[in-house]
């Protein structure tokens, strides 16, 4: 965070001590949800513009959510509104929508994109999800963690599959709030080693542990929790026939599964695509948490407006 304003751009930009009070407010507020049904107002009267270049279920509806059950509002602004950086230039979308409204979400394909957004609003800017990194899912997966295990710190978590964008905000998360990360999947399809040159640097202060290996069997031996994503994200069509020949030894299977303890958990950021990293009958079965999860990211992004909110 830079200055008064408080943007969630990225975990890296956050101490573990400003990510443990975002996770407690929003344990606070779904505790407060679930028991009367409500929360306080905290966002009355304040506005949230959420800026889509990619479609989303889960960040739209538990933005849209998350500030009604605070009192404000949030609409919803698709590439036919704005076209980021194409029929507007970027700085002059963030300077006008910085008049209309108190916050900004964007989920975007460019990182460079939500950045530039930041660097020229001046009310805070939120990453609803960039090619780069998804702090708003890390936060809701941290909070999933915790309410399951009471404890984050020392938890083992494996992510197999692509290094993509998901993985680096979970590794920086687990980094920062003192798990035990591994990714596992083929070479090549490692996460980016500046993010996790990042990361060890965050898991040496936490005392935890980062680690990269390519055998799916070691690697959720230990694991407390086995995480997948798809294995073609957005913005990576063209390479989905060479990724559907190179992914499949790491589907999250029963197989797989029984090869972790009968206490590990499994998660995935959704959408799945079944049949592909991960099998109906683990996903559907009693080690999943996914919906959990995904219903934490309602909870989540809670903490992280009334964060830059200041409320």
């Amino acid at each position: 965070m830079s200055g008064a304003k408080r943007d969630f751009l990225a975990i890296a930009d956050f101490s573990a001590e400003e990510l443990w009070r975002m996770l407690r407010r929003a344990m606070d507020l779904k505790r407060q949800w679930q028991q009367d049904g409500m929360n306080p107002p905290l966002l009355a009267g304040k506005s949230l513009g959420m800026v889509f270049q990619k479609p989303s279920l889960r960040t739209r509806v538990s933005f849209e959510m998350a500030m009604q059950h605070l009192g404000g509002y949030a609409f919803y602004l698709g590439p036919q509104e704005i076209g980021l950086g194409k029929r507007e230039a970027i700085s002059d979308v963030a300077r006008v929508l910085a008049g209309y409204v108190d916050a900004i979400m964007a989920r975007v394909f460019d990182h460079e994109h939500v950045l530039e957004l930041a660097r020229w609003a001046d009310v805070p800017v939120i990453n609803g999800l960039s090619d780069y990194n998804h702090p708003c899912q890390a936060m809701a997966d941290m909070l999933t963690m915790y309410e399951h295990f009471g404890r984050l710190k020392g938890l083992r978590i494996t992510f197999v599959g692509d290094g993509n964008n998901v993985a680096v905000s979970l590794m920086h998360a687990a980094a920062k709030l003192g798990a035990h990360f591994t990714w596992v999947g083929p070479q090549g399809y490692e996460p980016p080693a500046d993010a996790v040159a990042q990361a060890r640097a965050f898991a040496e202060a936490s005392g935890s542990t980062i680690a990269l290996l390519h055998d799916p069997a070691e690697a959720v031996a230990d694991a407390d929790v086995i995480y997948t994503d798809t294995w073609v994200s957005m913005g990576q069509e063209e390479e989905a026939q060479k990724r559907m020949r190179v992914f499949p030894p790491y589907q999250v299977n029963a197989a797989l599964l029984a090869k972790a303890k009968p206490t590990t958990i499994v998660m995935h950021c959704l959408p799945a695509h079944r049949g592909y990293e991960i099998t109906d009958e683990v996903m559907d079965g009693p080690q999943s948490v996914v919906f959990q999860q995904a219903h934490n990211r309602l909870h989540a992004q809670k903490g992280i407006l009334v964060e830059v909110f200041g409320v």
